[in-house]
């Protein structure tokens, strides 16, 4: 045993409530190292060597150098103290807060020999500080809507000069071509036909550039857009079809021309506004830049959210439109650069007015200390992102790695964080899913069916759908094509089905995950979905090459192909089957 390789922190996504009533445990050991790993445990007011119970535990995760072991626990009376027990060949090891012995559990030393002094803790299971996300985010598919980029339904509210909309339509970064909200509602049907059950737009209220980022009134939608009414309509029509919405909120900085930084422009030290931003020295200027913005962007201004009346007018921003217009959820942009403080008031405003809006954060690297409950529900998870794009779209690791990136995010949160975590391919600050797979639709399309038979939400970027490209913003950003005639319906059809696949079965939305193969040197992977109802085996080959898949210590079963023909069944232990480059075969148990 290396005990170096051990790991285990309290009150932690190693330890943490799912519910409430039950806990997860959770442990790290060096890989391949242990033939038993099992949590002993018992009540810590009642630990005594008849009371104490020893539960094994399973290895749920594994990366290159360690597995990590789980185990889900109701303790009776909420209360839980614990350590752990290692077994391999004859040698057993017990671990505690005080450290490890072998073939014996012992406290610290003080008291009795069995004191839960000493123990690893749980010391109550408050309901109130589990984690609860939304339960419908884990059955939804979201559809990002650029909302200047989507439709044009209502001409007259044209911005001067907008540009012609084509399926040649060039974009730029200061272009505009005259989206708006009707255009969205008159295609909801379009959307509802796709399968989509959330629309996530970027920003829309009034502001000056076409990504609207740069907000100038957070209470208003933005003219070329409609008003507030329009948007009222949106969100009442969308629901009628089974839609949610959810919004983007730019509260880490405003616009060059948001009012209060207008103020601070013009009256300097004496503008009542000056500490709502983070003025350095005055008067202001943009060259050198002497306050704090967004990167180093002079037009959007970091907002003080430490001000009082900052937070006041921020929160009241974040009722109005869940109130009022009766949105679903919050995405918040550059959010990891925001205090913690005021994230906690905004989680509570927000599901005071509705406690099952979803609160999605926009944080690229490892986010736990924003997924503990009290602040989000859950991130952009660019980290998944990049290791599908990496495996299938592009080509540059092979399975083990791409497992244990995987992996790595299920040990890197609680369970519940990860079933609605917010998985995109793309958007409109990334190039396009089909231009990084270089125009390759059938790895396009495998990245695409692994996001949608993986746990979390998935998301599709508008246009995706019917096989639009483009590089980096702007082009990104091109105008939606509209005309059939220059749409790809067969990609069309691959993702209507794909997700009546996933609405259909709800082990691919929540059931539990494993990876089944994922081997060092090779381009396909294994994996399986189930739940109460249903087994799912889900294999994809990556290669260029064809290649056949033999799948060990599998319990018996028969299976038919989802996506595709044939039946398989396994025999003596083990599945076989062959699959052709660039294809996958999704098995479902008879």
């Amino acid at each position: 045993m290396l005990l170096e390789a051990i790991y285990h922190q309290p009150k932690s996504q190693y330890a943490y409530a799912y519910d409430e009533e039950t806990l997860h445990i959770r442990v790290r050991t060096k890989r391949n190292d242990m033939d038993r790993v099992s949590v002993v445990w018992g009540d810590k007011y009642d630990f005594v060597p008849d009371k104490i119970t020893t539960t094994e535990m399973e290895v749920f995760a594994k990366d290159s150098l360690f597995d990590y072991y789980q185990v889900a626990i109701k303790p009776p009376f909420r209360r839980f103290a614990y350590a752990f027990k290692f077994e391999k060949g004859d040698r057993t090891v017990f671990w505690n807060e005080v450290g490890f012995t072998e073939d014996s559990l012992s406290s610290s030393g003080v008291g009795m020999l069995w004191s839960p002094s000493g123990m690893f803790e749980f010391p109550f299971l408050n309901a109130v500080d589990v984690h609860t996300p939304p339960e419908w985010v884990k059955n939804a598919v979201f559809y990002q809507i650029f909302p200047e980029r989507f439709a044009n339904g209502d001409p007259s509210l044209n911005p001067e000069n907008t540009q012609a909309w084509t399926h040649e339509s060039v974009p730029t970064r200061d272009n505009f071509f005259g989206g708006d909200l009707q255009g969205v509602i008159d295609n909801l049907d379009y959307l509802q036909e796709l399968g989509i059950t959330c629309i996530y737009f970027t920003p829309f209220f009034e502001a000056f550039s076409n990504h609207k980022y740069d907000t100038i009134d957070y209470l208003k939608v933005d003219p070329q857009f409609g008003d507030n009414k329009t948007a009222k309509k949106l969100v009442d029509e969308a629901h009628k079809k089974g839609i949610r919405v959810m919004l983007d909120a730019v509260f880490n900085h405003s616009g060059y021309y948001f009012p209060p930084f207008q103020d601070v422009l013009i009256n300097g030290e004496k503008s009542r506004f000056k500490d709502w931003f983070h003025i350095k020295e005055f008067p202001v200027s943009t060259d050198p830049l002497n306050y704090d913005t967004f990167g180093f962007v002079p037009e959007m201004p970091k907002l003080n959210t430490e001000n009082r009346e900052v937070r006041a007018y921020l929160l009241k921003v974040a009722r109005y439109w869940v109130e009022e217009i009766g949105v679903d959820g919050w995405r918040l942009d550059v959010a990891n650069e925001v205090d913690h403080r005021f994230w906690r008031d905004f989680r509570d405003t927000v599901k005071a007015a509705n406690p099952d809006a979803y609160i999605l954060g926009e944080i690229w690297h490892n986010s736990m200390a924003w997924l503990q409950g009290d602040q989000f529900d859950a991130v952009m998870n660019y980290p998944v992102t990049n290791s599908i794009l990496d495996f299938f779209v592009k080509d540059e690791i092979d399975a083990e790695s791409f497992m244990g990136r995987l992996d790595a995010m299920q040990i890197a949160y609680p369970k519940q964080a990860n079933e609605v975590a917010f998985n995109l391919l793309d958007s409109h600050d990334t190039p396009r899913l089909l231009h990084i797979a270089e125009g390759n639709k059938d790895r396009m399309k495998l990245a695409a069916l692994f996001q949608l038979t993986y746990m979390g939400a998935p998301c599709i970027y508008y246009g995706d759908e019917i096989g639009m490209t483009g590089g980096g913003d702007p082009g990104c950003r091109k105008p939606m094509i509209w005309e059939e005639e220059y749409q790809d319906r067969q990609l069309f059809e691959f993702y209507k089905n794909i997700i009546q696949l996933r609405k259909d079965h709800p082990a691919l939305k929540d059931g539990t995950f494993k990876f089944l193969s994922a081997e060092k040197d090779n381009k396909y992977i294994a994996f399986e979905r189930t739940d109460e109802n249903d087994r799912f085996i889900i294999v994809m080959n990556s290669g260029d090459t064809k290649q056949k898949v033999e799948i060990n210590d599998m319990e018996p079963g028969k299976f038919r192909n989802l996506y595709g023909t044939g039946s398989y069944e396994v025999e003596n232990r083990v599945l076989s089957l062959e699959l052709e480059p660039l294809s996958a075969a999704v098995l479902k148990e008879k």
